[in-house]
């Protein structure tokens, strides 16, 4: 069935995009409501037809009020909304209403509704951009126009749309739509003077910039480009950059990567949207600039030769995106060890020797080492850490499809598991209902046994990659940079085989040699039952781990892995 959905993907993004049009649908249904109270103004279809177009735009409302996950990393723009719909909604009240009586305080209402209408969608672009250029700067305190005001307005003037129609069709007094007209009215001019205010601060604080940041002095900017609820790259690598000890600044380029990292650094947060933008921060003071992925957004700034790019990634494994050339465009690539390098060697991507350091992984400095034999350990704890299943095809490492067949194998043999799949594993329909699967399990065996499964928000969220690695004794995963990274803890892993079998599995992902390997086929996991068995018994693979773990993640102890990346790129900061 996915490899159904994957080779339908264009037909099935079609048809979402289709359903994303329903506002489109909304607007053309209430433009043929006028069409019928203009006919029937007095009669059961025009009556009904402008209180079709009321329950229409409430169910765009509803709509609106469900996109609170959006609303946590974007500013939820209310006003301007299904505006073609509120009009035609607003002319067939008018419609039916003056068919009644000439009644002057229907059309003032219907002329206040139709005004506050126009202020919104005037409101709205300047609304849009109203968020600051910067955070935790000095003078960069930018005071922003009110998100619930401006939300009241479209509820408001929305409710008076209703009455207006209610009014018209029942014979009922137009006032309270002309109440409600003229509430919306003084908000608007109330937010529209904020917008005034906000765009003049900000202009102001454009200016200033330059000079602000000469007084901070930044030797370093950090780059981030990434699509909402991916703040993890940037947060991986916040804590160790402030360890440098210089001034820098974070350089984000979209909305919500400002408010996603304004809250997670006390460094300077700088948002600069375009291209053109870029030149004001660029200051003189300023030697590299770091980046954690290879979004595309980046070459805006890799355009300044004088400065030295330095690209971190937020993970290292044998995955085919971590070979990709587009890493040849940075002067400098700080990899975890010598793996990292003959990986592009392996697959025929030409690099030079000189732009590769290798620092180690610093995030791993508080991992702590395996408590003895895995054999040892009474009911030993397994991390189950599955990867996503990527963007493409060919990028697609995930065992969540056979995630509840891994689980029950675990729970089996008794052990308590920790399920922490990756942020991005329920973007893709078919991982949803298999997290979803894993996490009933593991309730229900906890109702059976007693054993304190650890899921959902507590391994997700609460508990960071390092607190998971500590919690447990073994663990299963896919190719993904947690595999590699756990190799610091010497605890034995087992790896799924989704992209490729035997042999080809070995040699396309090296990391192998030195896990308990079973295949992931059409859903199923194959052989995992003699993989828990060997993994969590007499561990025969212990060694192969031990001879690995320097030529992955750098020859560095755990307490000083930290320290080699520190002096590597002070050396870059000179």
């Amino acid at each position: 069935m996915l490899r159904i959905i994957r080779q339908r993907r264009s037909q099935i993004q079609y048809v979402a995009r289709a359903l994303g049009g329903l506002p489109v649908v909304i607007n053309l249904v209430s433009v043929l409501a006028i069409a019928a109270a203009v006919a029937d103004p007095d009669g059961v279809l025009g009556r009904g037809a402008a209180l079709v177009a009321v329950v229409l735009i409430a169910g765009r409302v509803t709509s609106l009020a469900a996109k609170d996950v959006r609303a946590k990393t974007e500013q939820r723009l209310w006003v301007g909304n299904s505006v073609v719909a509120r009009v035609a909604a607003t002319a067939a009240a008018l419609a039916v209403g003056m068919a009644h009586d000439e009644d002057t305080w229907t059309v003032v209402a219907a002329v206040l509704l139709l005004v506050l209408l126009i202020g919104e969608q005037t409101l709205r672009r300047p609304l849009g951009s109203a968020i600051p250029q910067a955070a935790n700067l000095p003078r960069a305190q930018v005071a922003l126009p009110s998100d619930g005001l401006a939300m009241w307005i479209f509820l408001v003037d929305t409710l008076g749309i209703a009455l207006l129609a209610v009014s018209g069709a029942f014979h009922l007094s137009p006032w309270p739509a002309v109440v409600a007209g003229v509430a919306g009215t003084v908000m608007m001019l109330v937010i529209g003077l904020q917008a005034v205010r906000f765009l003049v601060e900000r202009r102001r604080l454009e200016a200033d910039l330059p000079s602000i940041l000469d007084e901070l002095g930044p030797k370093f900017a950090f780059h981030w480009q990434a699509p909402a609820g991916t703040a993890y790259q940037a947060a991986m690598w916040l804590p160790y950059l402030d360890r440098i000890g210089t001034p820098y600044f974070v350089l984000v380029r979209t909305v919500a990567n400002f408010v996603e990292v304004s809250k997670m650094t006390t460094a300077p947060v700088i948002l600069r949207t375009g291209l053109e933008d870029l030149d004001r921060v660029v200051t003189p003071s300023l030697r590299a600039v770091f980046y954690a992925n290879t979004a595309v957004r980046n070459s805006h700034m890799i355009r300044f030769p004088h400065l030295t790019h330095i690209q971190l990634n937020h993970g290292d494994s044998d995955k085919i995106a971590s070979v990709s050339p587009t890493f040849r465009q940075y002067d400098r690539n700080f990899v975890a060890g010598q793996a990292a390098i003959d990986r592009f060697a392996t697959h025929g991507v030409a690099t030079l020797p000189e732009q590769f350091e290798i620092v180690g992984r610093p995030q791993l400095e508080e991992v702590r080492s395996a408590r003895g034999p895995i054999s040892a350990v009474e009911r030993p704890t397994v991390l189950y850490s599955p990867t996503w299943s990527g963007f493409y095809d060919d990028s697609d490492y995930s065992s969540l499809s056979a995630g509840p067949a891994i689980v029950q194998a675990l729970l089996d043999r008794g052990c308590v598991v920790v399920f922490r799949p990756h942020p991005y594993a329920r973007r893709h329909p078919g991982n949803t209902r298999a997290c979803a699967q894993v996490i009933d399990l593991l309730v229900a065996d906890t109702r059976a046994t007693g054993r304190e499964h650890v899921f959902g928000p507590a391994a997700e969220t609460e508990m960071s990659v390092v607190d998971c690695f500590n919690a447990s004794d073994a663990m299963i995963s896919d190719v993904s940079s947690v595999t590699s990274d756990y190799l610091i803890s010497d605890k034995p892993f087992a790896m799924a085989a989704v992209s490729a079998h035997g042999d080809a599995f070995l040699a396309g992902f090296p990391l192998a040699k030195a896990a308990y390997v079973f295949d992931v086929v059409r859903g199923k996991a194959e052989g995992i039952a003699g993989v828990v068995d060997d993994m969590l018994g007499t561990d025969s693979l212990a060694e192969t781990r031990r001879s690995l773990r320097s030529y992955y993640l750098g020859d560095s102890p755990a307490e000083l892995i930290a320290d080699r990346f520190l002096e590597t790129a002070r050396r870059y900061l000179r």
